[in-house]
């Protein structure tokens, strides 16, 4: 898995990239990865690139009282991905709101793009499972390596 400033979206922002394998369980009965773990790809990446950042999930639950969940998903299917390929899934960040990521996924193989996803994830109490400010220290880390990102419109 990289963070890399060489590797950037059309918006110059850094993106995270995470290798996944294709195992004979993520496919269907053609050798082909069955739609729904593309979300499963996309999961880990999302996870990988926290923990990138120096955020493991159960820690934020426990010492910040906060998970991430995710509130939309959008993904687009253009070519399949087969067992045993090598694949590339990345995470870059679009908007962030005070209480919420829009994230940008892509899954390639080599230069091919496979699916790509827009996938919004909401920042929440981890008792009431209500809508909480992004930690403190996860808005500043973000900040620091992503600059400010473009603020989620409200509805008028």
């Amino acid at each position: 898995m990289t963070v890399s400033a060489g590797n950037r979206r059309q918006d110059m922002k850094p993106v995270f990239s995470l290798p996944i394998r294709v195992y004979y369980e993520d496919t269907d009965a053609g050798g082909v990865v069955y739609h729904s773990n593309y979300l499963n790809f996309m999961e880990r990446a999302r996870t990988e690139w926290l923990r990138s950042l120096g955020f493991e999930q159960d820690e934020l639950t426990h010492r910040d009282g906060v998970i991430f969940a995710v509130s939309a998903v959008s993904i687009e299917f253009r070519k399949p991905a087969r067992f045993n390929e090598s694949l590339e899934v990345t995470v870059a960040l679009g908007r962030r709101g005070a209480a919420s990521l829009t994230l940008h996924q892509e899954v390639r193989r080599a230069e091919t793009l496979l699916a790509s996803g827009e996938v919004r994830v909401a920042c929440l109490d981890a008792q009431r499972f209500a809508p909480v400010a992004i930690p403190a220290r996860v808005s500043e880390k973000m900040l620091a390596l992503y600059g400010e990102a473009p603020k989620v419109a409200r509805p008028s």
